[in-house]
């Protein structure tokens, strides 16, 4: 079962441990699909980046996606 990451101790964690988090936003049709993946790079309370198996590094709003591991 996925877990939702809401709070700062829980990027936090995620960041430290090094896992693979899952970035979801809502489409056009209400359905959540995944639009990136990678591990916790930064965070802050508006944003998260994620570093992507490439290496490359994308940053997502908190208030428009969210985020499982």
């Amino acid at each position: 079962m996925p877990y939702t990451l809401m709070k700062n101790v829980e990027f936090f964690t995620a960041a430290l441990s090094r896992k693979y988090v899952f970035a979801l936003q809502l489409g056009p049709d209400g359905m959540y699909s995944r639009v990136g993946t990678g591990i916790v790079e930064m965070f802050s309370d508006d944003l998260v980046r994620l570093k992507n198996f490439d290496g490359t590094a994308t940053l997502y709003s908190r208030n428009d996606t969210k985020f499982q591991h």
